[in-house]
């Protein structure tokens, strides 16, 4: 703690995003549903975009738009995870997908619980990964704006990030067989 304060002090690191990742930690051991998508995106918010507003405050590179563009693409990195681990989360009692959206698609719990992959749990899949791509696709150009190297690797990472979702797709969103992941040879692309 007393490096990071020293951290926090010659960096001149924003406070709040600190307090928003222990808030989101706190949320975490008593938070197992969010009814709705704006309270996922809140825990987003504060359990995500702080990591990417901090790496832009460290580079020197804040800023409005470049907050946005950061904030779309760490929510869009965790919305993929989060896909990603459905069965994963299931069995560790959490469950990220929205309520309101399991119920518009016509998807319980209990299908989860089977691991049953139909038509409504193929429709929800695609909605959410739609979501979490769109975000990542807005949030890209922040690339462009940054210092070569960082920027560079926010690159890979976004293109990571898209290509799990693409993953999650090519499998009409069975995330209960097999976790899909990246391989070896994904990373060159």
């Amino acid at each position: 703690f007393l490096a990071l304060g020293h951290t926090i002090r010659s960096r001149d690191l924003p406070v709040v995003l600190f307090e928003d990742l222990l808030s989101a930690f706190r949320q975490d051991v008593s938070t197992k549903r969010y009814a709705t998508w704006a309270e996922l995106t809140d825990y987003c918010r504060r359990s995500a975009n702080p990591v990417g507003r901090l790496m832009l405050a460290l580079y020197g590179t804040t800023g409005a738009a470049n907050e946005r563009a950061s904030d779309a693409i760490c929510t869009g990195l965790q919305l993929a995870n989060f896909w990603q681990d459905v069965a994963v989360d299931y069995a560790k009692g959490r469950v990220y997908l929205p309520q309101d959206d399991l119920a518009r698609h016509g998807v319980t719990e209990r299908q989860i619980a089977e691991s049953r992959c139909d038509a409504a749990w193929r429709a929800l899949m695609r909605f959410q990964t739609a979501r979490a791509r769109a975000l990542l696709v807005s949030g890209r150009p922040l690339a462009s704006r940054l210092p070569w190297r960082i920027g560079l690797e926010l690159r890979a990472v976004v293109a990571g990030g898209l290509a799990i979702l693409d993953r999650i797709d090519a499998v009409d969103g069975d995330v209960f067989r097999s976790r899909p992941v990246l391989s070896p040879r994904d990373w060159p692309r």
